[in-house]
């Protein structure tokens, strides 16, 4: 384990000490559509090991939030997918229709969802108010009680009901979802 965890205290509310404004966003837009979640606060995590021992503790899955677009720059995806699956560019390129895939930039990543890297979350898409940005889930995700995410910040955590993702959260941010398998 990495050791990223100093308090184990999960917490069904928001922080109550000062956090970053886009934080700060995240718990109001999460308590206006009415999603209840489980937060546990770490030190920063930006790797996958990192996320296991959080997600342990959560008692979620480990979620792949990978942010993405077309060759032009014309087309941005956000995936979620299960941390353990690998990612192949073809076999998602062919169920979307888009060839040539790539990470998007940071620049993009900062504009349109509100998140640096290593915070890439679907709850960024509350801040794509154009809905450029399309969002991909595996079905595996789907499959699950529980997904993990971060609040766009990765010194926080959260558990979330995969039902008040795709009842509450996702309509509320202007978005629609497609399912993908990989």
């Amino acid at each position: 384990m990495s050791g990223i965890i100093k308090d184990r205290t999960l917490y069904k509310s928001a922080p109550q000490d000062e956090r970053t404004a886009r934080e700060a966003a995240c718990y109001a837009f999460l308590e206006n559509v009415g999603a209840e979640y489980v937060r546990l606060d770490h030190e920063k995590a930006d790797t996958m090991e990192a996320c296991e021992e959080i997600d342990e503790c959560l008692g979620v899955k480990i979620c792949k939030n990978l942010f993405l677009c077309n060759r032009q720059k014309t087309a941005f995806y956000l995936l979620l997918m299960p941390g353990d699956k690998p990612f192949r560019t073809k076999d998602l390129s062919a169920q979307i229709e888009s060839s040539r895939l790539s990470f998007s930039g940071e620049e993009a990543m900062q504009e349109l969802l509100g998140v640096t890297p290593g915070s890439v979350s679907v709850l960024g898409l509350m801040n794509d108010k154009e809905s450029r940005v399309r969002l991909l889930i595996d079905r595996d995700v789907l499959s699950e009680e529980y997904f993990g995410c971060h609040p766009c910040i990765n010194t926080s955590s959260l558990k979330i009901k995969t039902a008040d993702l795709l009842e509450k959260i996702i309509p509320a941010s202007g978005h629609e979802y497609t399912e993908v398998e990989l």
